[in-house]
């Protein structure tokens, strides 16, 4: 498995050469994409180094054992930081998501339970909010359309991290495991008897889409513009600033109507659709790999209930890893890391027994 190192420390080399050049650094995107490339590589590259480094110190200290027996309890030491050490290796090998490295985008849709869900598609953007802040990621609000108690009918938000991140750190190889139906059990406020009621949201997550990623041509562009309309189809804009695209091939369509600019809502509406263009690419390949690949927690159903919210006993629990904790109110203040976590062992495991299969 190790063998792939090799040409991962020339393409190593070859990278630095390049960042190094001032013309690269010409092109933005292009540097962003090579920067982001020579984080993943430096990270195998110095665990390679690592891991060899270990074993030339191993085979001294045993040498020096027979002078010494105090060497003998290094070596054992020694052999167990070289185990660590193997273990993110072959973690770091396997392969990743194309789209890992990228942003995220985030559409959250009521469900089930009208008001009440619409309020907890709200309660689950906060969430997420609050998780992106903890990170030092950025969350920038693209189209909403409010409920009338104050909730989400459907918001699409994008969370972008800040310079290069580690990799399997970037927004979308994280949020990508929230991808499904939301259950959420509690008293509705609308609810006088007191009773608990269940309703569900659901949550899509796409890579960010840059210009590059996906090649879309104007003339299959069909771009509709209306008048914005609030909660309740109150306008809240006296001018046609709403903007409606339809990606005549596909039938995709992305709409936007926060801003006040007509042209800033179309350009956020092309980010979504851009967004939903290079998802659907994504899937095809993926239907394309093997059916254990195909079900495992990255590529859920997203008609299926991932994960359940219980406001009475404090519970979260995600159906596909068999997580539970009973911490519901700091999960929803942002403390979402040690469930994406779970998401990302169940993941990984399924990943290092396909590729030793």
């Amino acid at each position: 498995m190790f063998e792939a190192v090799e040409g991962m420390r020339q393409e190593h080399a070859e990278l630095e050469g390049r960042l190094a050049l001032p013309e690269t650094h010409a092109d933005q995107r292009l540097a962003k994409q090579l920067n982001q490339r020579y984080a993943e590589l430096t990270a195998v590259v110095t665990t390679w180094e690592d891991w060899l480094q270990l074993g030339d110190d191993i085979e001294a200290a045993r040498e020096l054992a027979s002078e010494d027996p105090a060497f003998a309890q290094e070596a054992d030491e020694l052999a167990v930081r070289r185990e660590v050490a193997s273990e993110r290796l072959r973690r770091l090998l396997v392969p990743r998501d194309a789209a890992d490295g990228k942003d995220a985008l985030l559409e959250i849709k009521s469900g089930e339970g009208g008001e009440e869900s619409a309020l907890f598609a709200g309660d689950l953007l906060r969430m997420y909010s609050r998780y992106a802040e903890s990170r030092g990621w950025s969350v920038e609000l693209l189209d909403s359309a409010e409920s009338d108690l104050g909730g989400f009918k459907s918001v699409t938000a994008a969370v972008k991290a800040k310079g290069t991140v580690e990799p399997g750190q970037a927004p979308y190889a994280l949020l990508k495991f929230e991808g499904g139906v939301h259950r959420v059990q509690r008293v509705p406020v609308t609810e006088s008897q007191g009773r608990v009621h269940t309703s569900a949201a659901g949550v899509l997550v796409m890579p960010d889409a840059e210009h590059v990623d996906v090649e879309i041509n104007d003339n299959d562009l069909r771009i509709d513009v209306y008048r914005s309309s609030g909660p309740g189809g109150q306008s809240v804009n006296t001018t046609d600033s709403a903007v409606r695209i339809t990606h005549v091939p596909t039938g995709i369509v992305a709409s936007c109507q926060n801003e006040k600019s007509q042209l800033q809502n179309k350009e956020s509406a092309m980010r979504i659709l851009r967004a939903r263009l290079l998802q659907v690419a994504q899937d095809a390949r993926d239907a394309e790999a093997s059916e254990a690949r195909r079900s495992q927690v990255r590529t859920v159903d997203r008609s299926e209930r991932i994960r359940t919210y219980n406001y009475p006993e404090n519970r979260i629990s995600d159906h596909r890893t068999g997580y539970k904790s009973y911490n519901l109110d700091q999960v929803l203040d942002g403390d979402l890391q040690p469930v994406l976590d779970s998401c990302v062992e169940t993941d990984m495991a399924a990943r290092l027994a396909e590729l030793e299969s």
